[in-house]
């Protein structure tokens, strides 16, 4: 009898513990969902401030912005918020308005001039202080103050320094037997003298950003290639170059969609004039929608979607070219 129990016992014995064993597995899986379903929780309330920042600051205006431009918004209406739906009324008034064509062609003269001298300079400069000579550090902090000064700063001082009775840059032509220019009054400088200003301005950008790029580029390389009797333009053209395409290309991008948004400068030197001489889109948006007693608010909200959507292409111009290079 006692055999035959220990027998009964011996095969009940591995069902007891798959049992148990299922029983374990069950409460780990429960367990890991709970975990899991913790970490969401953690993670949205995490996000959670940041979803709300971007709700109500970025996502709200756009939305408004879309909305002005879509109706027949006057001073009254405004306040009142029962304006009409004109749809696409205000596009084609923009677009058909004599300042839409020398505006657009502003703003492409000026970001682009702006960015191809900004990074030209940024990149001369990048590699002189790649060099590591004394007092380098301090130099290239030196030429961060434009990039650290507040504009409404910066674009008071060249002001002052392109005023054409008392500016030092006349002082300047004056002193080499040039005669004074009218730079922020004259339709010929009006635009020239903004793109001087925030070339100045976008420089640093340019340099710390390719400066950091020139630091990954290993100095073996260059040890080969001067083994190989590269000169230093050799050097540049055939390792460093080529090296900092990636860089470079983020780099301008983040430039472009910068500088084609830029509106206080402009408005603080020269406001868009003398006439239309230095107007781009966004100082045309602000003056149709504040610049005068009877705003615009839709021609002027329809101006700035066109630069928003003429930003967002370049913004997911530099999103493709930054998964590549992740790639």
């Amino acid at each position: 009898m006692t055999i035959a129990r220990v027998d009964r016992r011996s095969q009940r014995s591995p069902a007891r513990s798959g049992a148990t064993g299922a029983t374990h597995g069950k409460d780990s899986s429960a367990l890991r969902r709970r975990q899991r379903r913790r970490s969401r929780l953690t993670a949205l309330a995490f996000l959670a401030p940041l979803v709300v920042y971007l709700a109500a600051f970025y996502l709200y205006p756009l939305y408004r912005n879309l909305d002005l431009s879509l109706r027949d918004y006057t001073v009254r209406s405004f306040v009142a918020g029962d304006a009409p739906f004109s749809g696409l009324d205000n596009f084609r008034t923009v677009l058909g308005d004599p300042t839409f064509g020398p505006a657009m062609r502003h703003t492409m003269i000026f970001t682009f001039v702006s960015i191809a001298f900004q990074y030209v300079a940024g990149l001369a400069l990048a590699v002189f202080f790649n060099r590591h000579f004394r007092l380098a550090g301090t130099l290239r902090a030196l030429f961060l103050i434009p990039w650290l000064l507040p504009l409404i700063v910066s674009a008071s001082t060249w002001s002052w320094m392109f005023n054409s009775e008392s500016g030092v840059i006349n002082y300047a032509l004056h002193l080499v037997g040039v005669s004074p220019v009218d730079w922020l009054n004259s339709p010929d400088w009006a635009l020239t003298s903004v793109v001087i200003a925030n070339i100045w301005i976008g420089i640093p950008f340019n340099l710390v950003i390719l400066y950091s790029g020139l630091q990954n580029i290993p100095a073996e390389l260059y040890e080969a290639a001067a083994l190989d009797g590269a000169s230093a333009w050799q050097q540049f053209r055939r390792v460093t170059f080529p090296l900092l395409r990636p860089v470079s290309a983020i780099t301008l991008l983040l430039g472009l969609v910068y500088t084609l948004k830029v509106f206080d400068l402009i408005w603080i030197m020269t406001k868009g004039g003398p006439g239309d001489a230095s107007s781009t889109l966004a100082t045309w948006s602000y003056q149709l929608g504040f610049g005068t007693l009877l705003p615009k608010f839709g021609p002027g909200a329809a101006v700035g979607n066109i630069l928003i959507l003429i930003a967002l292409v370049f913004g997911l111009l530099y999103i493709r070219v930054q998964r590549r290079q992740e790639a």
